[in-house]
């Protein structure tokens, strides 16, 4: 089993040779930090890649939503978000359970698209019901522990300081040409909020969409952000609270199928 104290054994280690330790390091040190050390720090800082992969094949989480909608009315809402890892994350099957006052379904990403189902029926979801969704998988720390499985793309923009926090700014680009830019504590190695844009169906303008997250704790040896703000230009319109998150769960594969397939009535389920 993956144990924490060698991972901050071995953190140490790499940390001092990128230079993300808490003693400051010469100028000419810093000039010569690369985009792939600074990454593979955090992927070292938040489990390793060899303790992410093992730990984190499949997993379900179970949290609380607060959302701002348009008319700066608060709604309450409880999710459940089941995957299962594939090699990369567009191979990935991930299924979220909504249960919102008046409403309850599910958004589903698997095979490459996403569908929804509400009432045992499927439905094509709006752009809208799909932000949070999607920019879990494509706009989210994850996206940038897994760049080299992913094929993405790594730049290194610079060292900063905002708000008494020296940083590193780091951008991904994916295959697909999403782009991301993370914001890294240069005293831990920690995302501490990441940027990224998209035009909504119709608009004229993209949205700047900022994610910040808060309160880390370890799961399973692995670090994991339980509360995560989202901000769409610069407006605060949701909170996730994670209540539970467990690892090495095994679930049916039936879970992530179109219950209206012909497939899915004929496949067997997954231990």
């Amino acid at each position: 089993m993956f144990r924490p104290l060698i991972t901050l054994a071995l953190m140490f280690v790499l940390l001092a040779g990128v230079g993300l330790q808490a003693r400051p390091a010469a100028d000419d040190d810093k000039k010569n930090f690369t985009a792939e050390q600074v990454a593979e720090t955090v992927v070292l800082v938040y489990g390793s890649r060899e303790g992410l992969q093992q730990i984190r094949r499949n997993g379900v989480e179970r949290g609380r939503v607060t959302r701002i909608n348009a008319e700066g009315r608060t709604e309450e809402s409880t999710y459940e978000r089941r995957f299962i890892r594939g090699e990369s994350s567009d191979k990935d099957k991930v299924r979220l359970d909504q249960k919102l006052p008046t409403v309850e379904y599910s958004l589903i990403y698997g095979n490459g698209s996403t569908f929804g189902i509400i009432n045992g029926s499927t439905f094509a979801p709006r752009q809208e019901a799909t932000v949070d969704f999607s920019g879990q998988m494509w706009h989210d720390i994850d996206a940038l522990l897994r760049y080299k499985e992913n094929g993405s793309a790594i730049n290194l923009v610079g060292k900063d300081k905002q708000k008494n926090l020296d940083l590193y700014i780091l951008d991904l680009t994916d295959k697909e040409k999403r782009k991301t830019r993370y914001y890294i504590s240069s005293k831990t190695g920690r995302i501490l909020w990441l940027e990224y844009e998209e035009t909504p169906a119709g608009a004229s303008a993209p949205v700047k969409y900022i994610r910040k997250f808060h309160d880390y704790r370890y799961a399973q040896g692995t670090l994991v952000p339980y509360r995560t703000v989202l901000y769409e230009n610069e407006k605060q319109t949701q909170e996730t609270r994670i209540l539970t998150v467990t690892y090495g769960v095994k679930m049916e594969e039936a879970l992530f199928q179109n219950p209206e397939s012909p497939a899915s009535t004929s496949s067997a389920a997954r231990p």
